[in-house]
């Protein structure tokens, strides 16, 4: 390219153009590289419960939830013990002299009819003839002997002779103690919604402790039944307490299986209690060896040892100063795995307490369909599996022994948990429990309408089936609630279902203060309830490998998916959308 003389030389384009000449320009110091620890930090996003669970780092995880677990090995010993102490033994007058023989006792004793069908009847228990001549029949007069060939040698009724005119203290006992359970999950569920999972435990181990002392050295019946009440209600707290606990510890892969562990351990914790049953042969022993290794674990009070829930805490600190929050967890980024959340180890400040808008509360439609559903269930199982341990003896009058009757109680228990832990987290929660409920409809219906062409094998087969399909639905239940439940209230919501299932408990001794009369009846309707819960089963939304929810909101939107729409998971990421779907 060519250019003429006269005209201007070409000058290279600058970015910026220099300072006018008139103007002297002020020497600007020149300033480094800004480096990377100098930028500003990336605005970050709240932390989740999933992250703050993650933050305590895998090997503090497994530990807490390790010691969440070991409780419930020594739960089984205050919570399952009842029917040991109040087992009734055969029994008899008592008669002057050395141990009678047959002759005697059939000379002294009047013939007793039998009170159920099949059943032939047999010497009386409770009267005896005046003076050897069978003219007359009184009541016992110098007490009982008992035969004991089961059990305890030395249980409530055989140290207190709560027999014959004195025998309704012991329905009345059970009833107690099943209301101590329901007042304990009530009350001491809301507490640690309100207080915090961490200091409702210490106060509830402390008074299992106490209490636990108290029933031990009780005098006399009347005490014993209201130190019993207190002792339920106190370790139910500490059972709902470490269940909470233990499933906000984990992430959705582990939840059913630490659930499950935990239902194993209670399960061998139930299994030691006959053991130790057969070796102290007393009640007072055998509450004792309860009661005494939960102070071992009242170190969880030491600041460290078992911190509060992380996702509670997660509620308090957002309810205090989410930003603050933030912030700590930022600067504490670079720490190590096991101290990058210091702010678990410390309590959190006593005017930091989730907020609960019971106006919202009030209007959560979706959460109270959702608990009414699982309570309604939990009713049901819990109250329907009396039905099936006494079934045989209803019907055919020869009762089982209670060892065959115990150990088939403690062994549905497990396969039950074995059976959920092998088929919930592929089939979903909703699944397995509608399968499980109708499973004890069908068994229920079977014993009903066939009870007089079956034979004793066939009885004991079904009642096996629906006493372990009616624990699998009891337990699913309780695991169903804690996952779609938020954390704001899901000590509450626990603790209601759980009260539910007392309150179908009750039922037992009520049909035991009644001898079992209208068994027939109370096992028809608890079969036809069964049926409606399968029905509102359906109403239930899926909560398999989904995080726990914090808040009203995010319970509110755990809703039933679609029947007759099929629903299509890994959908490419850039997949383009289909119109007609």
């Amino acid at each position: 390219m060519m250019t003429s003389p006269d005209s201007p030389p070409l000058v290279s384009p600058s970015p910026c153009p220099a300072p006018p000449p008139s103007l002297p320009s002020s020497p600007v110091p020149s300033s480094p590289a800004p480096s990377s620890s100098s930028l500003p930090a990336p605005p970050s996003l709240p932390p989740t419960g999933e992250v703050m669970v993650l933050a305590l780092g895998r090997k503090k995880q497994r530990v807490l939830i390790a010691l969440s677990i070991l409780p419930s090995l020594f739960l089984a010993f205050l919570l399952s013990s009842d029917p040991l102490i109040t087992l009734s033994q055969p029994h008899h007058c008592h008669l002057p002299g050395p141990l009678p023989s047959p002759e005697v006792l059939n000379a002294s004793l009047p013939w007793q009819k039998g009170e159920r069908p099949g059943d032939g009847g047999g010497l009386s228990q409770c009267k005896q003839y005046v003076n050897g001549s069978q003219s007359a029949v009184v009541d016992c007069e110098a007490g009982w002997d008992y035969n004991v060939t089961e059990g305890l040698r030395n249980n409530i009724v055989t140290e207190w002779d709560l027999v014959c005119g004195q025998y309704w203290l012991v329905p009345v006992e059970e009833v107690c103690f099943i209301l101590g359970i329901l007042t304990g999950c009530l009350s001491l569920g809301f507490a640690s919604d309100r207080l915090g999972r961490s200091k409702t435990l210490l106060t509830s181990l402390t008074l299992s402790v106490v209490f636990g002392v108290l029933v031990c050295v009780s005098p006399y019946p009347a005490i014993f039944i209201v130190m019993r009440f207190c002792l339920a209600a106190a370790s139910g707290g500490v059972y709902l307490t470490l269940y909470i606990t233990r499933l906000e510890l984990c992430e959705p892969s582990l939840r059913l299986v630490v659930t499950m562990l935990a239902g194993l351990t209670t399960v061998a914790g139930e299994l030691l209690l006959l053991a130790v049953a057969l070796g102290c042969q007393s009640w007072r022993g055998l509450l004792g060896a309860g009661a005494a290794p939960l102070t071992l674990f009242l170190c969880y009070g030491i600041p460290g040892v078992f911190p509060e829930s992380p996702r509670w805490l997660l509620l308090s600190e957002r309810s205090a100063d989410m930003n603050s929050f933030t912030e700590r967890r930022n600067s504490n980024r670079d720490m190590r795995d096991d101290e990058s959340f210091t702010e678990l180890d410390s309590e959190p400040a006593p005017s930091s307490r989730p907020r609960l808008s019971y106006p919202e509360l009030f209007h959560s439609r979706n959460i109270w369909k959702n608990m009414c559903v699982l309570g309604f269930t939990s009713f049901i199982s819990h109250g329907i599996s009396h039905c099936y341990s006494s079934f045989r003896g209803d019907v055919r009058g020869t009762a089982p022994s209670f060892y065959w009757t115990y150990l088939l109680s403690v062994c549905a228990g497990g396969g039950a948990w074995l059976l959920l832990w092998a088929t919930v987290d592929r089939c979903g929660r909703r699944g397995i429990l509608l399968l499980s409920m109708t499973m004890t409809g069908l068994a229920s219906l079977i014993l009903l309408g066939l009870m007089e062409y079956l034979s004793e094998t066939a009885i004991t087969v079904f009642s096996a089936l629906g006493l372990f399909s009616s624990q699998a639905t009891a337990s699913l239940c309780i695991l169903f609630t804690a996952e779609i439940m938020p954390t704001v209230i899901r000590g509450t919501a626990v603790g209601s279902v759980l009260a539910l299932g007392c309150v179908g408990r009750l039922t037992s001794p009520l049909m035991d203060l009644r001898n079992h009369y209208g068994y027939f009846l109370h096992h028809v309707v608890y079969s036809s309830l069964a049926l409606l819960a399968v029905l509102s089963i359906l109403l239930l939304p899926e909560s398999k490998r989904k995080p726990l929810p914090q808040t009203l909101a995010d319970g509110e939107q755990y809703r039933r998916p679609p029947l007759g729409r099929r629903r299509r998971d890994n959908v490419p990421l850039l997949a383009t959308p289909n119109p007609e779907t």
